[in-house]
């Protein structure tokens, strides 16, 4: 007798082993899960290539942390008056983070002391050569500690005043007279310094003057508003200044 072949039964497909409207249900939630990881990974690359501030935390006991609805609101009028894509949000950053180098302009301020330790003046100053940009604003009490410290970062050069003719006062709103006066502090003139590295300002600092009050929110010093547009106007200055050099 001859050797038969066992047929051979091709297995169902799997699709036919469940019901019609699981199948269906299965299908539109594979889907739907595609559609939603797509849009988060879009939402995060756009969030990622967003401009944003980062509130810089240091040691030394100033309050480095006060008005954090300033850089929001400043993001905010950016956003209104200028092409750039930005993320409203407050955001801080200490020296030894691995965040630092993902932020192209930080912002400091505060009353009081400041202490950089050896390792975060290294930090600080490998980020500045390479492309970062520190925007520091006297909230009254800092100059003293603030001078010292970049005096550590870079040793081979003082805090410059800049003219009014320099470039940030005049490249998106006009500033004639320099750095606006926001508050009094001790009544003497307002005054920006910078430092720099090859030809590019790399440490900006407002002194007697403190614009960054007037990004905050009205409330937080009853500033009137025509004097927080000024503000918010110079901020943007500094951001698109920042940005384009």
């Amino acid at each position: 007798m001859l050797n038969k072949r066992p047929k051979f039964f091709p297995p169902r497909p799997l699709r036919s082993c469940l019901p019609r409207k699981a199948g269906r249900l299965s299908a539109f939630l594979f889907v739907l899960c595609a559609f939603v990881a797509s849009t988060c990974l879009y939402s995060q690359t756009r969030i990622e290539s967003q401009f944003r501030i980062a509130r810089l935390k240091y040691s030394g006991g100033g309050d480095w942390y006060n008005d954090p609805s300033a850089e929001v609101n400043l993001l905010k009028f950016v956003r209104e008056n200028t092409t750039i894509d930005v993320d409203p949000r407050y955001e801080f950053v200490d020296l030894s983070s691995e965040k630092l180098f993902s932020y192209p302009f930080l912002f400091m301020t505060g009353h009081g002391n400041i202490v950089f330790s050896d390792y975060e003046v290294q930090r600080l100053r490998t980020y500045l050569l390479n492309g970062g940009f520190l925007y520091a604003d006297d909230d009254y009490g800092m100059d003293k500690a603030f001078r010292r410290e970049m005096k550590k970062i870079f040793p081979e050069q003082d805090l410059a005043e800049l003219p009014f003719n320099y470039g940030l006062y005049n490249c998106h709103f006009n500033f004639a007279n320099g750095v606006p006066k926001t508050h009094e502090h001790d009544g003497k003139p307002a005054q920006g310094f910078g430092l720099f590295y090859k030809g590019r300002l790399v440490v900006y600092y407002t002194y007697e003057s403190n614009p960054s009050d007037g990004w905050a929110d009205p409330e937080a010093h009853n500033d009137p508003e025509s004097v927080r547009q000024i503000s918010l106007q110079f901020g943007t200055n500094i951001v698109v200044w920042a940005l384009s050099r």
